[in-house]
């Protein structure tokens, strides 16, 4: 079923587990995507990043859309960290029942402006909103774009932007980083500091840059309110891995011998964030 952001998110905050978001970039992988959480019974957020619609191109979203509606579990399709006005407009008009205004990088009252401009277009229509405030890291360049410096959120600034935007989500710094870590590098979360805002805003809080985290401080970020964690990279990465081994073969030609072993492989990787996010299961909450 094809739901709003807001609409999930609100079951997830209400019942203290998090919704993943996998962004995808074809249509085998949203296929898997979706096949997985149905496996699971767990709810999806369809996460689709400027620079990915572009390469899979608009045209693909009724088709998107159209499995949404038929899946029985919760289906919310977003516009993932959407950069202007414009490419949010693009997102209302292209069918996405939810929408994310990335302004972190701006000044506190640019990021408010623009933030608040987006609900009012996107409330209008029924899509939920996402603003960000803080910085998230960027580790390589195949990533999403991110900071050399993380900003982390201030709860108090976190909740004046709330109270000033309108919007339905939050996504906050708290020490992630778009990308994959190095081996050498231990990320670690200011878990104190989700503690402090979740204790003051009254919407649910999204951490980016799930990916390569340990296993142990996410599951820790979803007990302590978190309700939508974004993954990218760790899916795509087992996905064009076992890819890149099937095509070893130079015999190796049709899709049907290539894409199934690797949305396997992206399955399994998935399958291991829902339970993460004790997401599993939960779309019988809807």
């Amino acid at each position: 079923m094809l739901v709003s952001g807001k609409d999930i998110l609100a079951v997830a905050d209400a019942n203290n587990f998090a919704v993943p978001a996998f962004n995808i970039s074809d249509w085998a992988m949203y296929k898997g995507i979706v096949e997985i959480s149905e496996e699971k019974e767990a709810p999806l957020i369809v996460a689709i990043h400027p620079d990915e619609l572009s390469h899979i191109g608009v045209d693909l979203l009724p088709s998107i859309i159209a499995t949404a509606h038929r899946t029985h579990i919760p289906v919310a399709i977003h516009l993932d960290h959407g950069a202007t006005y414009e490419q949010v407009l693009t997102g209302i008009q292209a069918g996405f029942t939810s929408t994310m205004i990335d302004a972190s990088a701006l000044p506190f009252d640019e990021n408010v402006a623009i933030t608040r401009k987006v609900v009012e277009a996107a409330h209008a229509v029924g899509l939920s909103v996402e603003g960000e405030l803080g910085t998230i890291g960027k580790m390589d360049a195949e990533a999403e774009d991110g900071s050399d410096t993380i900003i982390y959120t201030d709860p108090d600034d976190a909740v004046a932007f709330v109270e000033a935007t309108g919007v339905d989500s939050l996504a906050i710094a708290i020490g992630t980083c778009h990308g994959l870590y190095p081996d050498w590098m231990k990320p670690a979360l200011k878990l104190d500091l989700l503690q402090a805002i979740k204790a003051k805003v009254g919407v649910p809080l999204v951490l980016h840059g799930g990916s390569n985290n340990p296993d142990d401080e996410i599951a820790q970020a979803v007990k302590l309110g978190i309700n939508k964690i974004n993954i990218s990279s760790d899916i795509k990465a087992s996905y064009h891995r076992r890819m890149r081994e099937v095509l070893a073969d130079p015999t190796v030609r049709e899709p049907n011998t290539i894409q199934p072993p690797s949305i396997a492989a992206m399955k399994v990787t998935a399958a291991e964030k829902i339970d993460l996010f004790d997401a599993a299961g939960k779309a019988l909450l809807f």
